[in-house]
């Protein structure tokens, strides 16, 4: 038997938690069914730059804002470009004028959480099924064995999303880029040489197909991707399993590079791989009656341009907006916040996808060097 919901948002990523936080604050209740267990299932990780005109515009959409300025890392705004050599080519401080402020994935997950009413969110929904009913209505189906059916299904469930195939019928496809996911905990005492390289903020070194992207965290500890251009079968070669092989295997790839460098590998407590997957750039689709997708179920893109969470969440802050000043007319709201969607998000992803070209082209560290020290453009 199904339970049925007027609203129902498959995922609680920070897109979903941003569409249920606006339209709670616009008195719509919706359901957000989300796979983990529990908000502790997991570490979510990962440090965030939040952007003025995306990420915080949505924040100040849920009311939240003046919350989120008190979560922000200070100091993590400062930046450094870095050769192979460890010669430090660029170096910003964080003065606390920029307008990217940085703060921990984690937090920002729990301060959209914490927003919600009780019972807002159904844990341990993995969605296995989504069909058409017919007159905009749709049956999820769940890995429990429950369903449930809804007027309005929005696909806020990422990368692999049950729902985009209502739809559309692309897929994530590999960009070429692999990354080795690194944690040094307690950077400071264990891991100096390492925590004195990447300094307070965000680190980037590159050098013809391969790079270090690196945050220090706000508890502490460095978390590194060694990014490399490579098959995509290539990390099936590793064995992430056995510590010690898979950071020969990585460092393997970084040969000749400064010690001080290698040893955000090699220090490492932990080693993940990950693949990066890509929507197609200008990803759009037909208006389908009674569902639509927001964040990377509707355009996943390369990390490379930073708009990902800042994008899911203006989505979701746009959606809700649209829904609640269209009370009664789903389809117009749909409507709207999609043509409003396709033309963002395919700017940002065409910025994305152009990064990672720039990034690990045979040019890499010289062209990032002249894009963060080229002044202002004449006119």
């Amino acid at each position: 038997m199904s339970t049925h919901h007027p609203v129902a948002i498959i995922g609680g990523g920070l897109g979903g938690l941003t569409a249920a936080r606006v339209l709670h604050v616009n008195g719509v209740r919706a359901a957000v069914f989300e796979l983990e267990a529990s908000a502790a299932a997991r570490t979510q990780g990962g440090m965030l730059d939040i952007h003025e005109e995306n990420g915080q515009k949505a924040l100040h959409a849920a009311g939240l804002h003046e919350d989120f300025l008190k979560i922000v890392h200070g100091g993590g705004q400062e930046m450094r470009l870095v050769g192979p050599d460890a010669t430090v080519h660029v170096r910003e401080q964080d003065d606390g004028t920029g307008a990217r402020p940085e703060v921990d994935r984690g937090d920002l997950r729990h301060l959209l959480l914490n927003s919600l009413p009780d019972g807002t969110i159904r844990w341990g929904k993995k969605a296995t099924a989504v069909r058409a009913l017919g007159d905009g209505r749709h049956e999820v189906t769940f890995a429990d064995g429950s369903a449930v059916t809804t007027d309005l299904l929005i696909g806020a469930d990422g990368a692999w999303s049950r729902v985009r195939p209502l739809l559309s019928a692309a897929t994530p496809a590999y960009t070429g880029i692999s990354f080795a996911e690194t944690d040094l905990h307690d950077a400071d005492v264990r891991h100096p040489r390492g925590a004195a390289l990447v300094g307070g903020g965000f680190f980037i070194s590159l050098s013809e197909g391969r790079g270090f992207l690196a945050h220090r965290e706000t508890d502490g500890s460095l978390h590194v991707y060694a990014a490399l251009k490579a098959d995509e079968d290539w990390l099936d070669t590793v064995d992430f399993t056995d510590l010690t092989a898979a950071k020969a295997a990585v460092l393997a790839r970084f040969e000749g590079w400064h010690e001080d460098l290698r040893g955000l590998v090699a220090g490492a407590d932990t080693v993940t791989p990950r693949r990066i997957h890509a929507l197609p750039v200008g990803h759009r689709w037909e208006r389908t009656a009674g569902v639509t997708l927001l964040g990377d179920a509707a355009h996943l893109m390369s990390p490379f341009a930073g708009e990902g969470a800042n994008l899911a969440m203006l989505d979701g802050a746009e959606l809700a907006e649209t829904i609640a000043a269209h009370p009664g007319d789903t389809e117009a709201a749909l409507a709207s916040y999609e043509q409003a969607l396709f033309p963002r998000s395919e700017a940002s992803a065409a910025e994305s996808a152009a990064s990672l070209e720039t990034m690990f082209g045979d040019r890499g560290l010289e062209q990032m060097i002249e894009f963060f020290t080229a002044g202002p453009a004449a006119g």
